[in-house]
């Protein structure tokens, strides 16, 4: 087969799914037996024929995908106005502390953050898809081990941990949002609401 129709095929392939594509999927495709270096090269040409494109295709954790670039995204948002859902400064404390810690436990958790972690906070972390338990630490009482999933990664578009910002941004930005909810509505009391 000639790496122009399978570029081709990999194309209609990204377009059509909703969920990013590993390449093991991607060589499912195909009857003849393809290279996973013949295969990277192919995707990275095709990512440079969209460089100047309102799509581009990128790399997550979970595989290959083609998403709308951030800057076309003010415009698209028109088209359906829902707002995303918000999450309260537990949840995103919680969120961060596993993300930059893991695996952790909620004893864990709960001495950084210096305050009790209310179950539904986990819970929505949980349904959300963005932890999961991934084992259990070999103490008394052998508390749940929580860490990211491939999930959290490609909704934030990273392929590892690793590409995570800087804790000092991410604690910046929570200080901002917790301004910008202090002054827009009245003070929540400390306890913890998801």
């Amino acid at each position: 087969m000639k790496p122009t129709l399978i570029k081709k095929v990999l194309e209609a392939a990204l377009l059509a799914t909703r969920e990013p594509m590993s390449t093991h999927e991607m060589k499912k495709l195909f009857d003849e037996p393809l290279s996973s270096d013949t295969l990277r090269k192919l995707l990275d040409e095709l990512r440079g024929e969209y460089d100047k494109r309102p799509v581009e295709l990128i790399q997550l954790a979970s595989g290959w995908r083609f998403r709308t670039r951030p800057e076309y995204l003010p415009y698209l948002e028109r088209l359906n106005p829902e707002k995303p859902q918000k999450y309260s400064r537990a949840v995103l404390e919680t969120l961060a502390i596993i993300a930059y810690r893991q695996p952790v436990t909620r004893g864990d958790i709960e001495e950084i953050r210096g305050v009790a972690v209310n179950a539904n906070v986990i819970k929505t972390l949980e349904e959300r898809g963005w932890i999961d338990t991934v084992g259990h630490r070999d103490t008394p009482g052998r508390p749940a081990l929580f860490a990211t999933t491939k999930q959290f990664l490609d909704d934030l578009g990273l392929r590892s941990v690793s590409e995570l910002p800087p804790l000092e941004q991410v604690a910046q930005t929570l200080e901002l949002m917790n301004e910008n909810q202090t002054n827009a509505v009245p003070a929540v009391t400390e306890e913890e609401q998801p």
